[in-house]
């Protein structure tokens, strides 16, 4: 008589070395991840993870408590990742980032809206083609040049914290900041920082300039780290070949998308979500 297959079993993790040891199984697919444990955040992250029967850890959930949370990372087996979500992290709302492979984890559980398809490409020392341009190291002074650029809505823009504990650089003509670019995270004991934020006013889109504060960004992470991320939607061929330029590659594809726990409402956090989703600058040209 066939033995049906066991489910994987689900609890919550804290254990930062246990944590980061499944997380490095995949580094790049989960350079954000990776970033987190040791960044500014760690204590607003929880972690779940999933087992097979000989106690083999096969799955991992990372969840941000706060107001305004960040993306819910799936990683692993996809029924180890259902179990997680069914039993350890169980948010009524929640913006996912997974591969395609975990749909039906997500689908189980919720109600999901229309993907956005995202790219993720990675760059390390061998391959890194730098472009060199006008581009500056931006500080704390420079943040309320840098949220204007930005201009995010509602938000009330980041904090000088965010230059200083990151790698921010800008273009500027005539005085004006007109292009940027930064860091998502950054952690040097996993050698792993992520590339983000990068925006191009409209009116200077053309000349180049987000590629020369990519790359200066790049290049500082670099010196510091062996392998460095970004995120790019996967429709977004001009900002794609700009990152190949540089010598970017191809890594894997991911899915974002907004659900909602079927025995709930969507509440607030869906309104506010989607407009992070929208007014975020990423990979703005």
């Amino acid at each position: 008589m066939a033995v049906a297959p066991s489910q994987p079993r689900a609890r919550a993790i804290s254990d930062r070395d246990a944590i980061a040891a499944y997380l490095r199984t995949d580094r790049l697919y989960a350079a954000y991840a990776l970033g987190d444990l040791d960044g500014p955040g760690r204590g607003r992250a929880t972690w779940g993870i999933a087992y097979e029967d000989g106690g083999r850890p096969i799955a991992l959930v990372e969840h941000h408590e706060g107001f305004l949370q960040r993306p819910l990372f799936l990683m692993g087996d996809p029924d180890g990742c259902r179990s997680i979500l069914e039993d350890v992290i169980r948010p009524r709302d929640a913006f996912f980032q997974a591969a395609a492979e975990h749909e039906a984890a997500m689908r189980g559980l919720y109600e999901l809206e229309a993907p956005t398809h995202m790219l993720r490409m990675v760059v390390d020392r061998d391959s890194f083609v730098p472009f060199v341009g006008p581009a500056t190291r931006l500080g704390a002074s420079d943040v309320e040049d840098l949220n204007r650029l930005y201009q995010l809505g509602f938000r009330t823009g980041f904090p000088s914290s965010v230059v200083d504990d990151g790698i921010y650089y800008g273009v500027r003509v005539r005085g004006r900041l007109v292009s940027a670019a930064g860091t998502h995270v950054i952690n040097p004991r996993e050698g792993i920082g992520v590339v983000g934020n990068v925006m191009t006013h409209v009116d200077y889109r053309g000349h180049d300039f987000a590629k020369m504060v990519t790359s200066a960004v790049t290049a500082e992470l670099l010196e510091r780290l062996p392998d460095v991320a970004l995120n790019v939607h996967a429709d977004n061929q001009p900002a794609i070949a700009a990152y190949v330029r540089l010598g970017y590659r191809d890594y894997c594809h991911l899915v974002e998308r907004l659900g909602r726990r079927r025995s709930g409402g969507w509440g607030i956090m869906r309104p506010l979500r989607e407009a992070i989703r929208l007014t975020w600058p990423r990979d703005s040209r």
